[in-house]
């Protein structure tokens, strides 16, 4: 993973929900996450995930995307490199956000 990958500051939309939900994301990074510990089963952890996914795909999208990431990491869940898609499948609809479980 490169150090661009990293809390993705590509050029996206700043639009207000997507700075409200980086920067809540970021406060947590800042704040709770020293006292939760580093102990995330997936590669970018999952706040840096859920950064990233906001960026992308707005505070809708990439807020499920985070939330269903953040489900995944619990015990019997899965592990591993799990990037956010660069795209979302035509199948990915705003009234369907249950289908942002798995990408």
């Amino acid at each position: 993973m490169s150090a661009q990958s990293r809390n993705w500051s590509g050029p996206w939309p700043k639009t207000p929900g997507r700075v409200v939900g980086t920067a809540l994301v970021r406060l947590y990074q800042l704040t709770l996450s020293g006292f939760v510990g580093n102990s995330c089963r997936h590669l970018p952890t999952c706040s840096e995930y859920a950064y990233e996914a906001i960026a992308r795909h707005g505070l809708w999208a990439g807020g499920w995307m985070g939330l269903f990431r953040l489900m995944r990491c619990g015990p019997g869940g899965t592990h591993g490199i799990d990037p956010v898609p660069e795209v979302l499948q035509p199948h990915h609809k705003w009234w369907a956000p249950w289908r942002y479980w798995r990408l």
